[in-house]
C-alpha cells in the first residue's frame, strides 16, 4: 500500500476501489435491463451476437474503444431492422460480413480478425440453434452459450487484447448475470 493510500480515510479508499470496477456495474445494469425488458431466447441470442460484433468491430478496425461504440450502433441497427421487417440475425450477419471486409481492406491483424470471426461463427452458431428448439430448451442453450462467452471475455481481459479491459470486464458481468437469470426464468416457466 502506498503512503497516500494509507493516510486516506477508509471511505475514500473503498469508493476508489469501487470506482475501479465501474465496468461491472455497467454490465450488471445492462443485464438487469435485458432481463426486465425481455429475458427470452431471442433477447439472449441478440445480446450475444451484439457482444460478438463488438469484438469483431474492434479487431476489424484495430481500435479498442470501437467495441464500446459498437454496442449502441449494433443495437440501433437491430431496432432499425425490426422497424422495416428484417430479422436481427440478418442485420447482425450483414454487419459481421461488412466488418470482415473492412478489416481485410484496412489490413487489420489477420490473427485478431480470424479469431473474432471464428468466435462469432462458433458462439453465434450454437446460440442460433437455440432458436430452432423449444422455447425453454432454446433459452437454456442460448443462455449457456452467452455464459460460455464470458470465458472469451476473461481471455481478452487477461491478455489485454483486442478490446479494452473495461469492455471485457463489463461483458463478463453481463454475460454471466443475464445467462443465469434467463436460465432461472426458463426453468420456472417450463
Amino acid at each position: 500500500m502506498s503512503a497516500s493510500q494509507s493516510t486516506a480515510p477508509a471511505s475514500i479508499r473503498r469508493s476508489s476501489s469501487i470506482w475501479r470496477h465501474w465496468p461491472v456495474a455497467v454490465g450488471v445494469l445492462g443485464a438487469a435491463f435485458a432481463a426486465i425488458a425481455s429475458p427470452d431466447r431471442e433477447t439472449i441470442v441478440i445480446s450475444l451476437l451484439v457482444a460478438l460484433i463488438c469484438y469483431l468491430a474492434a479487431a476489424a478496425l484495430g481500435v479498442r474503444w470501437v467495441a464500446w461504440a459498437a454496442i449502441p450502433v449494433a443495437s440501433a441497427l437491430v431496432v432499425a431492422g425490426a422497424l422495416i421487417g428484417i430479422e436481427p440475425w440478418f442485420v447482425l450477419g450483414g454487419v459481421a460480413i461488412a466488418l470482415v471486409i473492412v478489416g481485410l481492406v484496412a489490413r487489420a491483424s489477420r490473427t485478431a480478425l480470424a479469431a473474432q470471426s471464428l468466435a462469432l461463427v462458433a458462439y453465434g452458431g450454437i446460440a442460433l440453434i437455440g432458436l430452432a428448439l423449444s422455447p425453454v430448451v432454446g433459452a437454456v442453450l442460448a443462455s449457456l452459450t452467452l455464459m460460455a462467452h464470458s470465458v472469451w471475455d476473461v481471455i481478452h481481459y487477461r491478455r489485454n487484447a483486442v478490446v479494452s479491459r473495461s469492455l471485457a470486464e463489463a461483458c463478463i458481468a453481463f454475460d454471466v448475470l443475464l445467462g443465469l437469470t434467463a436460465i432461472v426464468l426458463a426453468a420456472a416457466s417450463g
